[in-house]
Parts: C-alpha cells; sequence; structure tokens
C-alpha cells in the first residue's frame, strides 16, 4: 500500500476538482461505449474487450511512454548528485517516499512527474533546466513537481486524458469504415455509423475542457503547496519568471516538440495572452503563479 499522506498541504479544491472530473469523464466513456454497442450489435465482444484493453493499457503503461516520449533518462546518486540531494530533501521534509530521479538531455528549460503512485513516481529535470536555475530555484521547481505526486493529480490526468485518446481513434475509425458503407439514405446501419464520428468528437471535445480545467488549478495548488513546504515561495517564483523568459530564446522547433507534453511540465512550452487561448491552456497564466506565490510570501512574512 502506498502511503496516503504527507506534509504537503492539503487541497480540498483540487480533490474535490479529481472527483468530479473523474465522474463526468467516466460519464462519457459510458456513453461513449453505450453509443457503440447500440450502433455495432453484432460486434459487443469487440467493442468491450477492445476499449477495456485499450483502458488497462492506458492506466499501466501510459507514464512509461510519456517518460519515454520526453526523452527521461534515470540517473543515480553518483550520476547526478546535486539533483538526487534536491530531491532527498525535499523527501525529509515532506516525509514521502522518494521517487525515481531522471534527467532529459534538452535545452528546453522544464521538469515533469509522471507515475500512477507514489511507489512508480518518476521525477525529471531537463539538462536546460539543471543548468540555468540556482539550487534554491531548483528546489521548488521540483518540491512543485513531487507536489503532483503527494496530490496524486498526475495518476488522475493520465487516466482522465485516456478518454480523449479514445474517441479520437474510434472517430478515425469510423470515418474511414464509413466511406465503405452504403451512402442509402434509408440504411439505418450506414446512418448510425456515420453519427459515431460526430458523438465520438464531442466527447474528445467536453473530455479535452475538463481536463484543462483540472490541468491549470493543479498548476497553482502544486505552485501554493511547493511554497508553503519550502518556505521559500520568492525562489518558486524566480523560478517561474526565470523559466518563462529563458522559453523565448529556445529554438521554435524545440518548443514545438514539447508542447504536446504540456500538461505535464511546470511550464507550458507555448502559452498566450488571448482568451480562447488562455480558455484552452493547460497552465495559468504567470501573472496568476505569481501573484498567488506574492500572496503567500506576505503572509509567512507577517508575525
Amino acid at each position: 500500500m502506498s502511503r496516503t499522506r504527507s506534509r504537503y498541504a492539503p487541497d480540498r479544491g483540487l480533490t474535490t476538482r479529481m472527483v468530479t472530473t473523474m465522474f463526468l469523464i467516466g460519464l462519457l466513456y459510458v456513453v461513449l461505449v453505450g453509443v457503440l454497442l447500440a450502433v455495432l450489435r453484432g460486434a459487443w465482444p469487440i467493442i468491450l474487450i477492445f476499449t477495456g484493453g485499450l483502458f488497462i493499457a492506458q492506466f499501466w503503461f501510459s507514464d512509461r511512454i510519456a517518460a519515454f516520449s520526453m526523452g527521461a533518462r534515470e540517473v543515480t546518486p553518483e550520476q547526478a548528485p546535486e539533483l538526487h540531494g534536491t530531491v532527498d530533501r525535499i523527501c525529509a521534509l515532506a516525509d514521502m517516499p522518494k521517487p525515481r530521479v531522471a534527467i532529459a538531455q534538452s535545452d528546453v528549460p522544464n521538469a515533469f512527474a509522471t507515475g500512477r503512485s507514489e511507489k512508480t513516481a518518476l521525477v525529471c529535470a531537463t539538462t536546460g533546466l539543471l543548468r540555468r536555475l540556482e539550487p534554491e530555484e531548483l528546489e521548488g521547481v521540483l518540491a512543485h513537481e513531487m507536489s503532483h505526486v503527494a496530490h496524486r493529480d498526475v495518476a488522475v490526468m493520465t487516466i482522465a486524458s485516456f478518454l480523449g485518446v479514445l474517441a479520437g481513434i474510434i472517430t478515425r475509425v469510423a470515418l474511414w469504415g464509413g466511406l465503405s458503407r452504403s451512402s442509402r439514405a434509408n440504411d439505418p446501419v450506414g446512418i448510425a455509423v456515420m453519427l459515431i464520428p460526430l458523438v465520438s468528437a464531442v466527447v474528445y471535445a467536453l473530455s479535452f475542457l475538463l481536463t484543462r480545467l483540472l490541468s491549470r488549478y493543479r498548476e497553482l495548488s502544486a505552485d501554493r503547496t511547493a511554497a508553503l513546504l519550502t518556505g521559500r515561495p520568492s525562489a518558486l517564483a524566480s523560478a517561474l519568471t526565470k523559466v518563462c523568459g529563458q522559453m523565448a530564446r529556445i529554438p521554435t522547433e524545440d518548443l514545438r516538440k514539447a508542447e504536446p507534453y504540456n500538461a505535464f511540465y511546470f511550464v507550458p512550452a507555448f502559452s498566450s495572452k488571448e482568451s480562447l487561448s488562455r480558455l484552452l491552456s493547460s497552465h495559468p497564466t504567470l501573472e496568476q503563479r505569481l501573484d498567488q506565490l506574492a500572496r503567500i510570501s506576505a503572509d509567512l512574512a507577517r508575525p
């Protein structure tokens, strides 16, 4: 059994949002599978095996796939003594098991955490981040990432993202298969099959919005709990400012490669001030994060 508590400050708002998101995602999943079963009645064993198999694969392997895709390479204390030392200090502060520690060979200054639980957790920093940050700034960033592990929102995001992946697959399969079916207006099977891409697209859009709303809140929560744990919100604010400023100097091609994994990163590869883009963003704005840290710093300074 994994530990259920650490010294990271609990966040009831995050817990409520995670439970609500998982419930709504589960409801959408049931609706999607129900539509498939109603339309393709004779293929229900295949549908159940297909969707169930994908769900199991997503739950058990998605964190490893994500870590591999982002270039994470696990390192020993001998290979990265400073990084391991920082993680050890945070674990002692938080009273939580030590996650696996990794480094990604990338000039994009960032960090991320993956894992279904504390036992399978991995915390990774890029070489670009390690080269640019001071020790206290790095501690703030890693405390932020380990907050995701302690609060288990990494696992929730991994599971929640599954439905969008499944809906996208079903949309492509249905569009491809629908072309080979009869186009007669009175063919009920053909009409039903043509509805599958529409239903799948709606499910994908809703799941995308739900995960984005949760993602923005969990980033603010991780900033807050990391600042309270370390007692140095100014160090985390400095790291945020420095990383966001350095992003503008990274080649666009490198940022494009990192963009698909924005929901896992400490800072997104791209950010926008436009209202629509902010609605779809995986992270709150830099101003929101710095304002929150400034309030925490003021609260901690009070006698």
